[in-house]
């Protein structure tokens, strides 16, 4: 993979989650994890997503906060003082595992850029540009995480961006009630591909159920259709709209589907954050047999 670069939007209020998110930032809320030390675990997904980008082979990484987000950057500065404690206490596998994950944010480049207000998800992306400058980069959000063999769903999206230079890129997913998405309408180039024709956030009236899922390659146009997009749904700036820019300007947007078997956890509202729980559960205790970790 080509790209290098992923922008991380972690800025929201999480205000679907209030009172559980009044100190403690949603994307550090925990889900269930495999991990090779100590086999089935909790994270938080925040961590689930770096781990898995770097495991793809992502190495720069802009994460995008705001007011009340100092956690996350706290829970990525090595503290090594607290895994000697873990050793000292005879918990080895809990000390190798954040060992682990100190080591990857020491093999990478970790910028942090405040978003000053909650403008929107398109607001949040383009407070990352100095850090992109002229490159394409990757966008994931950071309230989502997405399973699949191999991180394979990162690889088919770039195999895509690539094979027709598009300059946007973007998962998604059919799902039952897609008016909490956005949503696209596009016509079927590929046994697989979507060139995406139109693009509206959290319709009334969905023109259909295919459902973006916020993980996306872009080429840097990306800045200048946000710079002229205004506020749209909730008064936000949306990235939804800013890519609706890009099509409106007759460049190439594509959509890529998720396979059978990627599983999608989100934990933006209550009821996802539930199913996540449980998605995650049921995956990865599935490689817990006979009390031993097996990898996935």
């Amino acid at each position: 993979m080509k790209v290098n670069k992923v922008v991380i939007p972690a800025a929201g209020l999480g205000t679907r989650l209030l009172p559980a998110t009044k100190e403690q930032p949603k994307e550090m809320l925990p889900i269930f994890a495999y991990d090779e030390h100590v086999g089935l675990c909790v994270k938080p997904l925040l961590q689930m997503v770096f781990e898995q980008l770097f495991d793809a082979g992502f190495r720069e990484f802009c994460f995008v906060i705001g007011r009340g987000k100092r956690a996350i950057e706290d829970h990525f500065t090595p503290d090594y003082d607290y895994v000697h404690e873990l050793e000292k206490r005879g918990k080895e596998p809990l000390a190798n595992s954040l060992r682990n994950f100190y080591e990857r944010v020491e093999k990478s480049i970790i910028i942090w850029v405040n978003q000053p207000s909650p403008r929107g998800f398109g607001d949040a992306v383009l407070q990352a540009r100095p850090f992109v400058g002229d490159e394409e980069f990757l966008v994931h959000a950071g309230d989502t995480y997405i399973i699949s063999d191999g991180n394979r769903h990162l690889f088919d999206l770039a195999r895509v961006y690539d094979r027709f230079d598009s300059d946007a890129a973007f998962l998604v997913l059919e799902v039952e009630d897609p008016r909490q998405y956005g949503v696209i309408e596009g016509r079927l180039i590929d046994e697989s591909v979507y060139l995406v024709d139109k693009l509206v956030e959290k319709p009334e009236v969905p023109p259909t159920n295919l459902a973006i899922m916020p993980v996306y390659l872009f080429n840097p146009i990306i800045f200048k259709a946000i710079e002229v997009t205004p506020p749209g749904k909730g008064g936000e700036i949306q990235l939804t709209d800013g890519i609706q820019k890009v099509v409106d300007w007759g460049l190439k947007v594509h959509a890529v589907p998720l396979k059978e078997g990627q599983l999608r956890l989100d934990i933006g509202s209550p009821k996802t954050y539930w199913e996540a729980l449980t998605l995650s559960y049921n995956y990865f205790s599935k490689h817990i047999k006979g009390g031993h970790a097996t990898k996935p």
